[in-house]
């Protein structure tokens, strides 16, 4: 008896024996338009099957089914993983063919009757392959978000009229719309849909709320989603507080902060407000306020091989995020959260482990913040509480983890500390800052503190001078 896995595959040979790979060169114009469009055709029905099958592993694996549930049998925590480890197609794409096959899924009531899909339409253009993938899931996508506002003639007349135009049937849309216009169309009704709709606008908010991390794309994370806001605002004022003009530290001449003012500030407003950002992680994760995981604060471990440091070439791995960081990243890391040392042999195993090194001490911490008062770069105005701390000396140079050896930077100034022409040194436990030579060519070393108790000390020690 043939399987439907075995008409597949036989399906599969047929189609690898009639089009070899390189036989787009050989057409001419027309046949290469032609052929790509029977191609996609061919396409479509693969791709509605794909989604039908992904809907009924979703189905399958309902929360509501324990450890019955068919993703938690193979191993998986939910649909999506287990239908991205059976066909090794990326997450996004396994989520999308999840939600679109539920969408598009026939379902049954509690008294076995026949229950048509949530959109009876768009499954039967897509099953009978008149309807590609992506243009289902772009009406499913625009108008699910009105369902539950929406009236229900005027949700199924939006349905019809875009499957109507994303086919090309009837007289008003004799030609396909793309995805793109597609989306277009279906935002203008979801917007047309949910004008009048019964739901608060606070309860509406609440429920399209949301924060998201994309996949990495150059090296850097995308970021998405919607605030409430309300924190929004919080945000806003967080961003107005540390990035409005102020005044730089207690030696600077009026000319040098108009210097900081005028030349100093690189980075853009987007930069600066990424960097209060990073600020503000790092003081949430060390405040003690937030809950532990494997009780210990938030900490995020990055893996280096030591052979890379000693080089410098190759990349370091921070667990949560896909894409490798920099070795100049990990230094900074390193600088701030300190090293544990790991040796494996050949094989893998586990050798050598070394405890914790080069993390300064919350009561170090408290000393250092009383001495610095924030960051140390002048013109910078991040508190104390949001600030790193760097080790002057570098531990691979025999600087210890001491308050004679560690100041206040802020996340941006200790990220940039060996590139930005800041210079930063100790003298008898007390740091002295030399600006760069852009903004001093002939500078020298000066103490410096952002600290009310000694700037309040220097003040009256000049007091004496003027009297005489």
């Amino acid at each position: 008896m043939t399987t439907t896995r075995d008409a597949l595959e036989q399906l599969r040979s047929a189609l690898a024996g009639v089009l070899a790979f390189d036989a787009a060169g050989g057409c001419s114009d027309d046949e290469l338009l032609a052929t790509m469009g029977a191609l996609e055709a061919v396409g479509r029905v693969v791709d509605a099957h794909r989604a039908a099958y992904a809907g009924e592993v979703a189905e399958r694996s309902r929360v509501e089914l324990g450890d019955q549930r068919l993703s938690t049998r193979h191993g998986c925590r939910s649909a999506a993983e287990l239908v991205e480890r059976v066909t090794q197609v990326s997450g996004v794409e396994a989520r999308r063919r999840v939600a679109l096959g539920s969408a598009t899924r026939a379902g049954v009531g509690f008294t076995g009757e026949p229950l048509e899909p949530p959109y009876p339409l768009v499954a039967a253009a897509l099953a009978g392959g008149e309807l590609g993938a992506d243009a289902a899931g772009t009406i499913i996508r625009e108008l699910d978000r009105t369902r539950p506002v929406a009236d229900p003639a005027s949700f199924a007349a939006a349905e019809q009229a875009l499957v109507t135009e994303a086919t090309g049937r009837g007289d008003g849309a004799p030609v396909r719309c793309t995805a793109d216009e597609l989306r277009v169309q279906a935002q203008a009704w979801s917007i047309f849909l949910d004008q009048d709709g019964p739901e608060p606008d606070d309860e509406r908010a609440m429920r399209r709320r949301g924060f998201r991390l994309g996949r990495a794309r150059d090296g850097l994370i995308p970021v998405a989603g919607d605030l409430m806001p309300e924190v929004a605002a919080k945000l806003t004022r967080l961003f107005d507080a540390h990035l409005s003009p102020r005044s730089g530290g207690g030696f600077m001449t009026d000319q040098e902060r108009a210097d900081i003012a005028r030349n100093g500030e690189t980075r853009t407003a987007d930069q600066q407000r990424h960097d209060v950002l990073a600020a503000v992680i790092d003081t949430a994760a060390r405040s003690g306020e937030h809950p532990s995981i494997g009780g210990a604060a938030p900490t995020v471990l990055v893996s280096v091989r030591a052979s890379d440091l000693e080089t410098g070439r190759g990349v370091a791995h921070a667990d949560g995020v896909e894409v490798p960081i920099s070795l100049r990243a990990a230094r900074h890391m390193m600088c701030t959260g300190g090293t544990q040392k790991v040796v494996f042999d050949d094989d893998g195993r586990i050798i050598t482990l070394g405890s914790p090194e080069r993390c300064f001490t919350p009561h170090q911490r408290r000393a250092i913040t009383l001495r610095d008062g924030g960051c140390l770069i002048p013109g910078c105005s991040v508190p104390a509480a949001w600030c790193e701390i760097h080790h002057v000396i570098p531990d691979a140079h025999g600087g210890p983890t001491h308050p004679d050896n560690g100041v206040l930077l802020c996340w941006f100034h200790h990220r940039t500390i060996d590139t930005s022409g800041w210079g930063i040194r100790m003298h008898h436990g007390v740091p002295h800052i030399r600006p760069p030579a852009w903004l001093d060519p002939g500078g020298g070393w000066r103490p410096i503190t952002k600290s009310p108790t000694r700037l309040a000390d220097q003040r009256e020690r000049r007091e004496p001078d003027r009297a005489a």
